[in-house]
């Protein structure tokens, strides 16, 4: 069947679209139309988060149940109105010194990677040129530990933050787990803030020893949370908030009030990922839960400062 295709018109770009009636969530019937249409409803709180930061793409050409890609050069067949900053990737697998990546700065880029079947965003601590303006706290559970007693955790890891001045703001990674994001000072490099996460890390396991680990080995995570404090390195990224993550259901990665946390914590309320129409109608209710990630935070004590 021939592809169809045409040019659409946004904020004076020409993006082309293409097989908008495929389907990209199979089970849920969710088709690429309804991807861009979720992106560009999603835009003015989603691209804030993505501005100035390199953005690694995870495409899924044929639908979820099909392959999919990590990409994080820019495609071929890039337009010359997409941003894009060469930047070195020490330790790369197919040994590239430098990669050209893909900044997501304004709508038109955004809806030309949403068609291009690129499901999930994610994006470093850093913007290109500074140091890690973000500390990010992954909360990983191991079964039969589950989003609930994530939630529990983060109440803790939220309240270690505070002693050290470091606030903290909760998303739902749209799959098993979810994050605290905090914004620090972006004045000390990613040795330093990966070392801090670290230590808090370890100090929460050593107090809990029992339901939560600091350990990356796979054999010592059933049944607790794994917080994964080498999120902070300068190579790794984290799904940008907001993004859509590739599963059975078009879920999304869900900023959460604190409240919500607790009540789910509690088990008050169900603890849970949310769809994307969710997402939508969480921001028509809240704006962005997480627009204080946009102002720097405070620095992050290193180990001859603390008291």
């Amino acid at each position: 069947m021939k592809s169809e295709r045409f040019l659409v018109t946004i904020e004076g770009r020409d993006v082309e679209l293409s097989n908008l009636d495929k389907l990209m969530y199979p089970a849920a019937g969710f088709t690429k139309g309804e991807v861009i249409d979720y992106y560009t409803r999603i835009a003015p709180v989603m691209l804030p988060h993505l501005r100035g930061r390199a953005a690694t793409r995870i495409r899924f050409p044929n639908g979820v149940d099909d392959i999919n890609f990590f990409e994080k050069n820019k495609p071929g067949g890039t337009p010359d109105w997409v941003r894009l900053e060469t930047l070195p990737v020490p330790g790369s697998t197919k040994s590239r010194e430098t990669i050209e990546f893909v900044v997501v700065d304004d709508l038109p880029t955004l809806v030309w990677l949403a068609n291009l079947a690129a499901l999930e965003l994610h994006t470093p601590q850093w913007r290109v040129g500074a140091e890690p303006d973000l500390l990010v706290v992954d909360l990983d559970p191991g079964a039969p530990a589950g989003l609930k007693e994530c939630c529990a955790v983060a109440t803790l890891m939220r309240d270690r933050l505070g002693e050290d001045g470091i606030a903290a703001y909760p998303k739902t990674s749209g799959k098993k787990g979810m994050q605290l994001c905090c914004p620090i000072s972006g004045t000390q490099d990613a040795e330093v803030v990966s070392a801090y996460a670290k230590r808090v890390a370890e100090e929460l396991a050593a107090m809990v020893p029992s339901s939560i680990t600091a350990k990356m080995a796979k054999a010592v995570r059933p049944g607790k949370i794994f917080i994964d404090w080498s999120q902070n390195a300068a190579a790794k990224t984290t799904v940008t908030p907001y993004s859509l993550r590739a599963g059975e259901k078009p879920t999304a990665s869900a900023p959460l009030t604190w409240d919500e946390v607790i009540a789910m914590a509690t088990g008050e309320a169900e603890a849970r990922q949310f769809g994307a129409g969710e997402v939508l109608e969480r921001v028509e209710e809240h704006g962005d839960l997480l627009v204080n990630l946009l102002r720097n935070g405070n620095v992050v004590p290193e180990p001859d400062r603390r008291d």
